[in-house]
């Protein structure tokens, strides 16, 4: 179980962002589970959407709480955004990035509870929270954020791309800028076309009462894919998190999982 959901190459990535264990001079304590096997029960948790105390602790080892306190742990290190950019390191290096054009999205799901939440307009004022994302060309995830439900798609724009990492290349200097930004009537707005057009990034974003909405698609529908892509983590389906830190953290390891994916191709 443990090397199926965590095989040899993600673990040989992990382990360069994964902090050290603390060491106790004096001796005792817990017993030190590994690194891996807590990342496999994170890894499990994530993709199930079981609770943490339904992890099944005879196949992994560690407890839900063990498993729950080191993810607490590495989120607060953020070792998921780290291992989410070396991936996408290893992608750009292979050539496996298209940067000719990105999009950008967001997607509601309903939330209990917790930190960066609001009242969705779109579903009749039901608290719940946004995952932001921009995707390259054929869909991998470039950068990520949440938000409450009640925040407007077009504020989330300049800090998704300023949240692109610098990402090595095949050739020449490592890459942060897309060649093209593609968005839906959501992000209609002058100031962030002149914001893009003075960062060198054209930009198609759809006019509201003038374009319709059947040619929107044509090449946005790559980051609608990745949406699809990140139900699979099944953690996703509706927020639990109270912290959003820890929200954040399973949003990274899905985006991580798909470029992953994509890496072992």
């Amino acid at each position: 179980m443990v090397e199926r959901l965590v095989p040899d190459e993600l673990w040989e990535l992990f382990q360069r962002v994964v902090p050290e264990a603390p060491s106790r001079p004096q001796g005792g304590g817990r017993r030190w589970h590994g690194d891996r096997e807590v990342l496999a029960a994170i890894v499990f948790v994530a993709t199930s959407g079981c609770t943490w105390q339904q992890l099944p602790s005879a196949s992994f080892g560690p407890s839900g709480a063990t498993a729950h306190r080191r993810f607490a742990e590495w989120s607060k290190a953020r070792v998921w955004a780290k291992l989410h950019r070396l991936v996408l390191d290893e992608l750009g290096g292979r050539g496996e990035l298209d940067w000719s054009r990105c999009a950008i999205d967001s997607v509601n799901m309903r939330a209990l509870k917790g930190e960066l939440t609001g009242p969705n307009p779109v579903d009749r004022g039901e608290y719940g929270s946004k995952v932001h994302l921009i995707t390259e060309r054929t869909g991998l995830p470039l950068s990520v954020g949440i938000s409450g439900a009640n925040l407007h798609d077009s504020q989330a724009l300049i800090p998704l791309v300023k949240g692109i990492p610098p990402i090595r290349s095949r050739r020449g200097r490592r890459r942060r800028k897309p060649g093209k930004l593609h968005a839906d009537k959501g992000y209609d707005y002058d100031h962030l076309r002149r914001w893009l057009r003075g960062r060198g990034i054209r930009h198609r974003i759809a006019r509201k009462g003038i374009e319709s909405s059947t040619r929107l698609g044509r090449h946005r529908w790559t980051i609608e894919r990745t949406m699809s892509w990140l139900a699979g983590c099944r953690r996703l389906h509706r927020r639990y998190e109270r912290k959003a830190e820890h929200f954040l953290a399973f949003t990274s390891i899905a985006c991580t999982l798909i470029c992953y994916r994509r890496l072992t191709k």
